[in-house]
């Protein structure tokens, strides 16, 4: 499973052009797309197409030609394999035969967008493509409403105003976006706005509706309340455990009672014992 440059050529590996060598058979989601990237290092193989609707048939194939020990490369148009693009189910065929599946990184829209997105990336969750239907893709939006995490996905350029009017309908107008486009190609384009501020940048701006996008949607605002909107039973507890227990522990005794911050609860035991 090799992957490929998402735009610039120039992003293939040595690795990559050294299994492009090497291999007896290249898998190619458009061979001309892949035509295009080994002519431009002189690279001459055969090319067989394998796509979304010929993957379990084309298996067979596959099979029998790693049982005669040939090498057989799987690529896509761009970007890895098996990634929103055609090679999982290949894949699957190989393992199952009890043969090696080789992973070939490079490239890879998703995380490229992410390094440069200036979110928090210690965890986040890859989508894929959005439903293209507004109904079922504002129903998949709202799963998100209190993400603590980032959420990756792809889009086409067509819709992708109607996207971002149905996040901001879904998950409000502040909530932050980053729309990467045309990665790594000659108009790469970064904008990292308000969902209503980057609706209202798309609808005046028609190339922003051209190319390949990768959408990400921050996650939540963290809601933190006041000391006075804690529960009134919750705070009476807190007022007696504080007189008899140590602040630290009080709090925590009444954060485990109520499933409340023990953070909020030890500053509002503070602010008890400074008015006694």
């Amino acid at each position: 499973m090799v992957a490929t440059p998402i735009g610039n050529l120039a992003d293939v590996t040595v690795r990559a052009l050294a299994g492009f060598h090497a291999a007896d058979i290249i898998l190619a989601e458009d061979t001309r797309v892949t035509g295009s990237l080994l002519t431009a290092y002189g690279i001459h193989k055969k090319l067989i197409s394998l796509r979304e609707h010929n993957e379990r048939e084309m298996a067979a194939s596959v099979l029998r030609w790693l049982e005669e020990g040939k090498i057989v490369l799987q690529v896509s148009d761009a970007g890895t394999p098996g990634i929103s693009d055609p090679g999982t189910r290949l894949a699957e065929a190989v393992w199952a035969a009890g043969l090696r599946v080789v992973p070939v990184v490079g490239a890879s829209a998703v995380v490229g967008a992410m390094s440069a997105a200036g979110l928090e990336t210690g965890q986040f969750h890859f989508h894929g493509f959005l439903p293209p239907k507004s109904g079922a893709r504002c129903k998949t939006l709202q799963q998100w409403q209190q993400a603590e995490y980032a959420v990756v996905c792809y889009e086409a350029p067509h819709r992708i105003l109607e996207c971002v009017e149905d996040i901001v309908a879904t998950l409000g107008a502040e909530r932050q976006l980053v729309l990467a486009r045309e990665l790594t190609k000659t108009f790469e384009t970064f904008l990292r706005l308000p969902a209503a501020e980057l609706a209202a940048r798309i609808r005046a701006d028609s190339n922003q509706q051209r190319g390949e996008c990768v959408l990400i949607i921050d996650a939540a605002p963290r809601i933190t309340q006041a000391d006075d909107a804690l529960p009134a039973p919750a705070l009476a507890l807190l007022a007696q455990l504080a007189e008899l227990l140590p602040t630290k522990q009080a709090a925590a005794v009444v954060a485990s009672h109520y499933d409340l911050n023990k953070k909020q609860l030890y500053d509002a035991a503070l602010q008890l014992k400074a008015k006694e």
